[in-house]
């Protein structure tokens, strides 16, 4: 089964649609992601005008584990000054998925 990796973010300068275009240019968050081995997926949320929530899809807890490292360090590299962190990063396996094709 797949792994899910889950981290949410408040949002401390610009908005979250600004901070949804900074992640998705090139060489950016996204790209990283799409680099990394086991990638399947990434979804970035709104759960608030101020906070969103960052999820991605791995094939093993391993790989889920490297994109929390991976992250980490892109955005305390690159948007430190946008972004807090407001729980832990955290990888875990997706017991069920129940999906319409």
């Amino acid at each position: 089964m797949d792994h899910l990796r889950v981290a949410t973010f408040d949002v401390t300068s610009g908005t979250v649609e600004e901070l949804a275009e900074v992640i998705q240019q090139p060489g950016s968050f996204v790209d990283i992601f799409h680099a990394l081995p086991g990638f399947k997926s990434y979804s970035l949320l709104e759960v608030s005008p101020t906070q969103v929530m960052s999820v991605s899809v791995w094939e093993t807890h391993e790989e889920a584990e490297e994109a929390i490292a991976a992250s980490a360090e892109w955005v305390a590299t690159h948007m430190a000054d946008t972004v807090k962190r407001t729980s832990n990063t955290s990888a875990a396996e997706i017991l069920v998925i129940n999906a319409r094709d």
